[in-house]
């Protein structure tokens, strides 16, 4: 039986005094769908699916507050997966003053991450995570 294979999926957001702001909360709520899902499609492929969440100080948060609620999916951007954009827009006082990080995908902008679209990257991951080194000597790549 070959060796399981690990799909990491990090979401990192801000949390001040122990809290963080509406959006990144419900997107945290969407990544937890979302790991659920690919965990149960993902097992019997023999992928084991890993979450791991991020803090963000106040001040890491300044220096650049798109950071903030971003998810990375085997090691990239949810972004680079789907084809979409960051974008940013005025969030809460959580946030303070600064625009906080959206997902734009197909014309759509998303300030709370669906599961749909997480569960979508972490689809393609796995289909990649699968392909890689699984037929040495395969005459067809």
């Amino acid at each position: 039986m070959s060796q399981e294979k690990i799909l990491t999926i990090k979401w990192q957001r801000l949390l001040y005094d122990g809290q963080t702001c509406p959006r990144c909360g419900s997107t945290g709520d969407e990544v937890e769908k979302a790991v659920m899902t690919l965990r149960q499609s993902l097992t019997p492929l023999g992928i084991v699916v890993v979450l791991e969440k991020g803090e963000l100080s106040e001040e890491e948060f300044k220096r650049d507050t798109l950071r903030s609620n971003e998810i990375r999916v085997g090691g990239r951007m949810l972004e680079d997966w789907l084809g979409a954009t960051t974008g940013q827009s005025e969030c809460c006082d959580v946030c303070g003053p600064n625009d906080c990080r959206t997902v734009e995908v197909r014309g759509e902008s998303h300030e709370v991450v669906p599961a749909e679209l997480i569960v979508k990257a972490g689809l393609l991951a796995a289909a990649e995570l699968l392909g890689k080194g699984e037929c040495d000597g395969c005459p067809i790549s």
